[in-house]
């Protein structure tokens, strides 16, 4: 189910109040107990109730009696959260539609002083162990909600974006509030989808690109087409939660692989001829 910006209108000041006290009580609880959620809300019984119901119409709290009668939070109600947050604080006035679904991730559209993108962070069941090996940002040990895994993966991405934007072509970062990053809105398509007038140039730029981030401390990950976008110019790299800094155990890997898995694209559409490895060589320099 996703985020139903009628929803987050209809919403009641107590409403809120309720999703941040499960917020806040999951860092001890899998499931909250009622009687927790009573005391940290401050409300009565009565109202805690009638709010729960409520919300677990909306799709933003789930009930279970297993292993113990209590109450979580869903992506939708932390959603909620960080929209409400957003909408307070200036940075957006309205909520727009879909308009990217990935593995770890849902893209909206949104206005702000001008159109913006809103990223929402879903980490998900089936992802978080293997994020959890493969990140360093996650704890090894504890309790972690998948939604908490998806405050540090947008925690991740807003600061490779906030120390990339000045010198490498990324999304400027906005503002980030739990799992949400508000960046700028990037105008055209994936590199997948385009076909480049000067396709060897656009290369170029993206190794220039991979050499600066490399020197400011940020090994992308996962660089495909697919995270490449462009006007039909000129790069703009896109979804950096996955980072690692050059120093990484993993790092001269992780960097070999995005250098080859961009060099196998321009080949397969384009069948220019690169090394990989004499660029991966002038990256590190």
């Amino acid at each position: 189910m996703h985020l139903s910006a009628d929803d987050v209108r209809s919403l009641h000041k107590y409403d809120i109040r309720v999703l941040q006290s499960l917020e806040y009580l999951m860092n001890r609880y899998d499931w909250v107990p009622v009687e927790e959620l009573i005391k940290n809300s401050k409300l009565s019984a009565s109202e805690v109730n009638f709010r729960v119901r409520r919300l677990a119409d909306k799709g933003m709290i789930k009930f279970s009696q297993i292993p113990y009668p209590g109450y979580c939070l869903l992506y939708n109600g932390y959603d909620t959260l960080a929209v409400s947050h957003l909408v307070q604080k200036g940075t957006i006035s309205a909520l727009g539609t879909l308009v990217g679904e990935g593995k770890e991730s849902l893209v909206y559209e949104a206005m702000g002083t001008g159109p913006v993108i809103l990223k929402f962070h879903r980490v998900g069941q089936r992802s978080f162990k293997a994020v959890q090996r493969s990140r360093g940002f996650l704890p090894d040990k504890g309790h972690c909600p998948w939604i908490f895994a998806s405050h540090y993966s947008a925690e991740q991405e807003y600061i490779a974006l906030t120390n990339l934007y000045k010198t490498v072509s990324v999304p400027i970062p906005i503002l980030m509030n739990r799992n949400i990053v508000v960046m700028s809105h990037i105008a055209g398509a994936n590199l997948n989808a385009v076909t480049l007038a000067d396709p060897e140039e656009f290369f170029n730029e993206i190794i220039v690109a991979i050499t600066e981030a490399y020197r400011l401390g940020f090994v992308h990950g996962d660089l495909s087409e697919y995270n490449i976008m462009t006007d039909g110019q000129h790069p703009v790299i896109i979804d950096w939660p996955q980072w690692v800094a050059p120093d990484h155990i993993n790092a001269q890997e992780i960097l070999d692989h995005d250098i080859r898995t961009i060099c196998q694209f321009f080949q397969r559409k384009y069948q220019m001829k690169t090394n990989p490895d004499e660029l991966r060589g002038s990256v590190i320099g």
